[in-house]
């Protein structure tokens, strides 16, 4: 057996100061070890999304009636507020884990061999996002979930989603510059493609936010925009993603493009066909709460197979560092007259 080595007062001081060099600097990651803590923190990231959803279509926003305690005198929930208490203490609660999440892909990032500048600060952004949407969900409690403030607060979980879906991304990838892999025109069509599903996202907080699922059985205020209006400009921006996406797959065989950027949007292609029959089943049946709950699931996905697309669309090879050839060591002759003595 390997022994322990025994820490010192100066090792101690030195993980106080800095403790994420003092890991770096005993503990070297395989590559797979950081995707994987790359894909946790995904992983959590929509996990998050979904737990949120719950709370509120279970009607349990106001479960916890402040913040950052759950009720005035309780750190946690009392017994006395019931379900709702626990659902929404749960999700407060899950937020930790998120936190531990992002964290470990933190660590895991700034410990790799060689260094890589770019993923760790990727693992940053997500720790600020998760920091700013935290305090953005108490401001939605104590503004008795204001819509306005619920749709920032889905939104800011997006910006989330993206920040963690790129990291996965880029830790199979290298440092070196991008070099595209197809023409110009392609890309453009494929960043046209991002915007459109980044409206459609937004236009769908609205759906929520006018909707009837308010996110507590008390009355709470909907946002003052006729219902069946934006609902059917969401259906419409849906669809122009999915002739988008077709019309990138079609363009991306056209051109020969690589395998790599047809699957990544086959697959958007597909996840959009799922989403739009959970969609319309739901809007037929009047909203059940559990397909709600699936179509937020599928917002996630379907953001986060938009976003593989326009990175799929480059590559990024290993940086290559250029190592310049020592200059000769000089040769030392003897002096054999007057003239010169010494190297030469």
């Amino acid at each position: 057996m390997v022994g322990v080595p025994n820490l010192t007062r100066a090792d101690a001081q030195a993980a106080l100061r800095n403790p994420l060099a003092f890991v770096a600097a005993r503990w070297t990651p395989d590559p797979r070890t950081v995707r994987r803590a790359a894909l946790a923190a995904l992983v959590m990231s929509v996990v998050i999304v979904v737990t949120g959803g719950a709370v509120r279509l279970t009607g349990s926003g106001l479960g916890c009636p402040t913040w950052p305690k759950c009720t005035e005198d309780s750190l946690t929930n009392t017994s006395a507020m019931g379900v709702h208490g626990v659902i929404e203490f749960g999700n407060r609660l899950l937020t930790y884990v998120l936190c531990a999440a992002v964290g470990w892909a933190i660590v895991a990032a700034r410990s790799q061999k060689p260094f890589r500048r770019s993923l760790t600060r990727l693992g940053w952004a997500q720790f600020w996002v998760v920091m700013g949407n935290a305090v953005l969900g108490g401001i939605v409690v104590l503004v008795g979930l204001n819509p306005y403030t619920v749709a920032a607060h889905f939104l800011l979980s997006t910006a989330l989603i993206t920040v963690a879906a790129v990291m996965w991304q880029r830790t199979r990838e290298g440092d070196a510059a991008p070099r595209p892999l197809v023409v110009e025109p392609v890309r453009q069509l494929a960043w046209a493609l991002v915007a459109v599903a980044g409206l459609l996202v937004a236009v769908g907080t609205v759906v929520t936010g006018a909707g009837p699922h308010a996110g507590d059985s008390s009355e709470v205020p909907r946002m003052d925009v006729p219902w069946e209006a934006v609902t059917r400009l969401h259906s419409v921006l849906a669809w122009v993603v999915v002739t988008l996406t077709f019309a990138l797959w079609f363009t991306l065989r056209a051109v020969d493009a690589p395998s790599g950027a047809r699957d990544r949007t086959r697959d958007l292609f597909l996840v959009l066909l799922s989403q739009g029959v959970v969609g319309y089943v739901q809007y037929f049946t009047h909203l059940p709460e559990l397909l709600v709950g699936a179509h937020m699931l599928g917002s996630c996905l379907v953001w986060i197979a938009v976003v593989r697309v326009p990175l799929a669309l480059r590559e990024r090879p290993e940086a290559t560092v250029t190592v310049v050839p020592a200059a000769p060591a000089a040769q030392v002759y003897d002096a054999t007259s007057a003239s010169i003595a010494g190297p030469r």
